[in-house]
């Protein structure tokens, strides 16, 4: 039976562990993995721009065993005003798996209905659950448990911000986000989390004796027409060296990257000792090989 993956709210609390527990393993075993999909196909349906997400999806499909097809917004017909529906029914006859990285939730969520295959939110203007699961499992390698520790987070409150509320609701951490008025995370999403999550307003307040420091770009994709604006209104929201020294001793530093250095985070605390950046990066290889793992065998059940 098929299990979609659009929201974190889509695993309970005891998968997201053992998704992250897999994932470990797999890193663990290097090139070991059993080549158990040969012959599946991912679909990769990317109308925003990607670096990371695609091609580490695309080394987690090939290292199970399978291929993928990778396909742009123009790409395919949708952007010729074909009905979601129509081209979710097709693309579950060609394909074992899809992946989709698009603007609105509300299509993707159009997208797994109509689909009778897997559908994995490789991001939404909403959430970005994958990022999220690959974060944690950072998190485990870098201080070893996803409770009982304090994640900041300094910035927007956009769809990783969104995301990292429904770790924290579903997992129980402390998760202290810094957004100035106007940004902050949607309130729908907060109004959904538990106690253990707070919005302030001030940067050092989140940090002040965390484990985890975390950011993302002052203007995502789709909000480049605000960008200057957004350097006014975030110039005092930026992870700096007296910032992560307020944070507790072994505090790391992550961001989902691209990143813009000067702005949301310094140059030296991104190649510093505190950043764990590139090991978050790869993590997502590994990350994704257990998601698609999962999915695909829970689909032949």
């Amino acid at each position: 039976m098929k299990k979609d993956f659009l929201t974190l709210r889509d695993l309970t609390g005891d998968e997201i562990l053992a998704l992250i527990e897999r994932a470990i393993e797999i890193k663990k075993g290097g090139r070991k993995l059993e080549r158990r999909f040969e012959g599946k196909v991912l679909g990769l349906m990317f109308v925003k721009a990607s670096t990371r997400t695609r091609v580490s999806f695309q080394t987690a499909m090939f290292r199970l065993g399978g291929s993928t097809i990778f396909m742009t917004g123009t790409d395919t017909q949708i952007s010729r005003n074909e009905p979601v529906k129509d081209t979710a029914r097709v693309l579950s006859r060609y394909l074992d798996i899809l992946a989709v990285r698009t603007y609105r939730q509300e299509e993707l969520e159009e997208m797994a209905n109509w689909a009778s295959i897997p559908v994995i939110n490789a991001l939404t203007d909403k959430y970005h659950p994958c990022q999220i699961l690959s974060d944690l499992m950072t998190v485990k390698e870098k201080i070893g448990r996803l409770d009982n520790f304090k994640a900041a987070w300094i910035g927007d409150g956009n769809n990783v911000a969104n995301s990292w509320i429904n770790a924290a609701s579903m997992l129980g951490f402390e998760l202290v986000l810094a957004c100035p008025d106007g940004y902050r995370p949607d309130e729908g999403v907060l109004d959904a989390a538990g106690p253990n999550v707070k919005v302030v307003r001030e940067p050092v307040e989140a940090a002040e004796g965390a484990d985890v420091i975390n950011t993302d770009v002052w203007a995502s994709m789709g909000q480049e027409k605000e960008a200057e604006q957004r350097k006014i209104v975030f110039k005092d929201y930026r992870v700096t060296a007296s910032l992560v020294g307020r944070a507790g001793p072994g505090a790391v530093v992550m961001h989902c990257l691209p990143a813009h250095r000067g702005e949301e985070i310094e140059e030296d605390v991104l190649e510093g000792p505190h950043s764990v950046v590139f090991d978050q990066a790869e993590n997502k290889m590994h990350l994704h090989q257990a998601l698609l793992e999962t999915l695909l065998l829970g689909a032949t059940e």
